[in-house]
C-alpha cells in the first residue's frame, strides 16, 4: 500500500549528519524521544489556540516535519550507537500514541461539524498503532503498513494546517475527508493485523 513511511530510508540518509552531531554532543536516543513528546505538546497547544492567530496553524506543517525527524533520529541513534532499551521502546510507543491524541484533539474545536468522525479517527489512530505492536507481541516484527500510518496522518494534518493558514474553509467537505481517513485507517489496521498473524 502507498505510504509516506516508504520514504523513511531516504529521510534517514538526509538526517545522518544531524545524528552524528547529536551523538558528538552526547545526546541520547531517549532524550530525543522525550523532546519529540514535548514538541507534540507544544504543537497541540499552538494548534488549539489557532483562533488567536492564524500563524499558529503553521505549527502543524513545521512542527510535524520536525517531529518526524526526531522520531527517525531516536531510532537511528538507538540502533547505530547501541542505545536500545526497554525504557526507550516504551517511551517511543506510548509517546507516539499520546502525541497523536494531543495533536489531533484540536480538530474537535475547529471542525465541529465532523465531531463524531474526528473522535472515531483519534480512537482508530490509537488502535492502528497497537495493531502495529501486535507483530512484536506474537514474536515477529513491528508493523508499519499503510495506508494512513503515523507518517501519512502527519502529512495530512500538515496539509490541513497550511490550508487553514491560507484561508481555506473545509467545513463543507470535512465529513468526506475524515470519512476517507477513517476508511484508510481501517484498511491499514486490518493489513497490520493480518500480516502480524500470517
Amino acid at each position: 500500500m502507498i505510504s509516506v513511511y516508504k520514504l523513511k530510508p531516504k529521510f534517514q540518509q538526509l538526517l545522518t549528519p544531524v545524528l552524528l552531531l547529536l551523538h558528538k554532543n552526547k545526546i541520547t536516543a531517549n532524550q530525543i524521544t522525550v523532546a519529540s513528546i514535548l514538541l507534540s505538546v507544544i504543537i497541540g497547544i499552538l494548534f488549539w489556540n489557532g483562533d488567536l492567530s492564524k500563524w499558529f496553524f503553521l505549527s502543524l506543517p513545521i512542527g510535524l516535519l520536525l517531529r518526524m525527524a526526531l522520531n527517525a533520529l531516536d531510532g537511528m541513534m538507538a540502533r547505530k550507537f547501541n542505545q536500545t532499551s526497554k525504557l526507550g521502546e516504551v517511551l517511543n510507543e506510548v509517546g507516539d500514541i499520546v502525541s497523536d491524541v494531543i495533536i489531533f484533539f484540536p480538530l474537535l474545536k475547529f471542525q465541529p461539524e465532523s465531531l463524531y468522525l474526528i473522535v472515531i479517527l483519534i480512537i482508530l489512530s490509537v488502535i492502528n498503532e497497537f495493531s502495529g505492536l501486535i507483530g512484536k507481541v506474537v514474536g515477529k516484527e513491528r508493523r508499519y503498513d499503510g495506508p494512513m500510518g503515523k507518517s501519512d496522518r502527519a502529512l495530512i494534518l500538515g496539509i490541513y494546517g497550511l490550508a487553514v493558514f491560507f484561508g481555506a474553509d473545509i467545513s463543507g467537505i470535512s465529513p468526506y475527508i475524515f470519512g476517507l481517513i477513517i476508511i484508510l485507517l481501517t484498511i491499514s489496521t486490518y493489513i497490520r493485523l493480518k500480516r502480524s498473524l500470517a
